[in-house]
């Protein structure tokens, strides 16, 4: 299968899906080609007709020499330097799918001309999604005020490859397709992570045997949000059929308001898709060039701080936020099942309790230690991101660095942090069930099986930690399956 791009966008996340994630090609169409060429003909003209036009990278210098302007042979030979000697970024790689998408996101700028390159530059850059291998971009390190860091050893390969002309070398490494593919991949993921917090936290409420009014329809209009109302029809679906022999009486608070809290879920994940895809057919270069109209007919090329994506950061730490509050739900729920007092269950849910064990704790008494060890975990990385202020010793312009980088990392830390606490929690309530001779309703029947699968219920007492690794890596490879 390919992709192929006439506009920007058609670069979105579905299409990130396909050629980041599933790995297909990306083919640029003959309209795209064409307005490429065209835009790359009136730039030219542009900048040959007009003496005196100061346009950032191409008829001055770079940096903190951006005042100074270059002649005709000196623009060529600026356009030839080649980007190894910034390649400086270093530490652990980012995901093959990460990679991709990057190169994915790195075709906005071009695919309606808005680099003003030659046509042979983006079709190089739609090659490089062609299945060979991908240089490694690294995680760490990335304190730069753009994003040229992880741009610069991304395309080092592709500048030695051509003689490269003016404003291309620049459109290469500048903008924001890394926030762009950051963010795009956290959404990615988040929404399938989003359908593994409902599995779980139904198979709890069933365990639980909380009362089904807690997700009763007619909150939907008492409370009026979409996300919730979202979240108590997902509830709802899982738990059809459910068991009818229930308290009737209301259940701790850590039950009532799962729907509020998987309600903010959907509003994260929906906002960042949303920010994913803006971002992802955004123009973001610098400088930008705006094709021609009846105004300017041969178009405009200014400069901006369109690398600096200010949308991405905030939605990452929206999402992290949310799975830490979701650690500590997993975090309660645990502890209210093995708490025979409030849950009502028997106490062979605490299997391998020696009599002198006053406590009552066995092989799953100690579980919610672990979860309260992953559910600060989550809390740590999901501390707000500022903006890092950063003083370049190559550049007195470059004051501010970009933060998608950052809190990408804390995302995804805290989203494997949820997935540990998603596992205790649903190997709890599958305990719950097997010790009470229950089935799941049926929509969970498949999930159970799968938990039970790789943690079996605990008949003896037994060492549950390689057990609840595994299944954590589970839950972690399902928010990234293709």
């Amino acid at each position: 299968m390919t992709v192929t791009l006439t506009k920007r966008a058609d670069i979105n996340l579905q299409s990130v899906l396909r050629v980041a994630w599933q790995g297909e090609n990306v083919k640029i169409s003959d309209a795209a080609i064409a307005e490429i060429a065209r835009c790359r003909e009136a730039f030219l003209l542009l900048i040959d007709n007009d003496p005196t036009v100061m346009i950032y990278g191409v008829t001055t210098a770079m940096g903190e020499l951006a005042s100074t302007r270059l002649s005709r042979e000196e623009r060529d030979r600026h356009a030839r330097i080649k980007a190894f000697a910034a390649a400086t970024s270093f530490g652990d790689p980012y995901p093959e799918r990460v990679v991709r998408a990057m190169v994915f996101a790195r075709l906005a700028n071009f695919i309606e001309g808005n680099a003003a390159t030659t046509p042979r530059i983006t079709l190089a850059v739609a090659d490089m999604l062609d299945g060979a291998p991908l240089p490694t971009v690294a995680s760490s390190g990335q304190g730069g005020a753009g994003e040229i860091l992880a741009l610069y050893p991304l395309f080092a390969e592709l500048t030695a490859r051509f003689d490269l002309e003016v404003k291309e070398r620049g459109s290469l490494i500048n903008g924001s397709p890394c926030a762009a593919a950051l963010l795009a991949d956290a959404a990615l993921a988040a929404r399938r992570r989003l359908h593994l917090v409902e599995q779980v936290f139904a198979l709890s409420i069933e365990a639980f045997r909380a009362p089904m009014e807690h997700y009763d329809a007619a909150l939907e209009q008492l409370w009026g949000d979409e996300h919730e109302a979202a979240a108590l029809r997902a509830l709802r679906t899982l738990l059809a059929g459910a068991g009818t022999d229930r308290r009737n009486y209301q259940a701790p608070v850590s039950y009532r308001i799962v729907p509020r809290v998987l309600g903010h879920a959907h509003r994260a994940v929906s906002a960042a898709e949303r920010a994913a895809n803006l971002s992802l057919a955004s123009a973001s270069d610098n400088p930008v060039y705006i094709p021609p109209d009846e105004e300017h007919p041969l178009g405009r090329c200014i400069s901006t701080g369109g690398y600096h994506n200010a949308m991405a950061a905030p939605a990452l730490d929206d999402l992290a936020a949310i799975w830490a509050d979701i650690c500590l739900l997993c975090d309660r729920h645990g502890s209210k099942l093995l708490n025979g007092a409030v849950s009502h269950l028997p106490n062979m849910l605490m299997v391998g309790r020696h009599p002198s064990d006053s406590d009552g704790h066995g092989s799953l008494g100690y579980v919610p230690m672990a979860t309260t060890g992953y559910l600060e975990q989550a809390k740590l990385a999901a501390q707000r991101t500022f903006i890092p202020g950063t003083e370049s010793a190559g550049s007195g312009q470059d004051d501010v660095a970009a933060t998608a980088f950052l809190a990408w990392a804390k995302e995804e830390r805290a989203g494997r942090c949820l997935d540990a606490c998603l596992a205790s929690l649903a190997v709890i309530a599958s305990q719950a069930l097997h010790v009470t001779g229950r089935q799941a309703p049926a929509a969970l029947r498949d999930f159970v099986s799968e938990v039970r699968g790789v943690v079996p219920p605990v008949d003896d007492d037994r060492v549950l930690g390689p057990e609840l690794s595994r299944l954590a890596a589970l839950f972690t490879s399902k928010a990234f399956t293709p």
